[in-house]
């Protein structure tokens, strides 16, 4: 997690070392939740997760981040 001085935000983000499954994502989201309640501040924008893999189904993961509110990011990586 660090601090974002231009957007005004936190920026979190969780690096797996395997496929990103949907439970991976209901993490980042609650990390999110907490962050946005307990660590920012009044002036702050809403925090950003991303979740990098080594792999992603993207069927799967349309419909594991939608209907979330915050700004979560799934991707993969080499």
């Amino acid at each position: 997690m660090f601090y974002h001085a231009i957007l005004k935000c936190y920026v979190l983000i969780d690096l797996k070392r395997a496929k990103i499954k949907h439970g991976d994502i209901g993490q980042m989201n609650l990390y999110l939740n907490y962050s946005k309640n307990e660590i920012c501040q009044p002036d702050d924008n809403s925090p950003v997760g991303i979740v990098l893999g080594t792999k992603k189904d993207e069927p799967l993961m349309e419909y594991a981040l939608q209907g979330i509110d915050n700004q979560l990011f799934a991707a993969r990586y080499q």
